[in-house]
């Protein structure tokens, strides 16, 4: 007869990237399970805002530049120009300032519209998190250690 160890979930927590991990009874290995919900709000065919413009947008409020954000990300400078255009042509206002360059030269920031919108997608991804967190707790179970 195999007998087999199981696992049993002290508690499911939100990391500090948002994601609901399994805390598993010590001593054991865990495979580091997680939740990702994946939230992308639609106009039409175009994604106005997903995971990946949103940490966008929230690098350019952090490093005060469109470069410095899209290099952070791995990306080119005209890719991180064509998403924020992307995302400005779903919504009414706009959501990244910019200042040409200069003697100073050049920046970024977010708009309040940026501020706002990121602020209610962050929200969300939380409420979804909260909203799942049964199923999780019950879908963890199932799953191998």
């Amino acid at each position: 007869m195999k007998i087999e160890k199981i696992e049993k979930v002290l508690r499911v927590v939100e990391n500090s990237q948002g994601l609901l991990v399994a805390l598993m009874r010590p001593g054991r290995k865990s495979k580091g399970h997680a939740l990702r919900p994946r939230l992308r709000v639609m106009r039409g065919s175009h994604i106005a805002l997903g995971p990946g413009k949103v940490k966008l947008l929230d690098h350019i409020r952090q490093r005060g530049s469109i470069v410095r954000a899209a290099k952070r990300m791995g990306m080119s400078y005209m890719r991180a120009w064509t998403l924020i255009k992307t995302m400005e042509g779903c919504f009414k206002q706009r959501l990244v300032q910019t200042q040409r360059g200069g003697k100073q030269g050049g920046g970024a920031d977010l708009t309040e519209t940026g501020r706002k919108v990121t602020a209610l997608y962050h929200g969300m991804e939380e409420n979804c998190l909260k909203a799942t967190r049964r199923g999780w707790q019950k879908l963890l179970r199932e799953l191998r250690g």
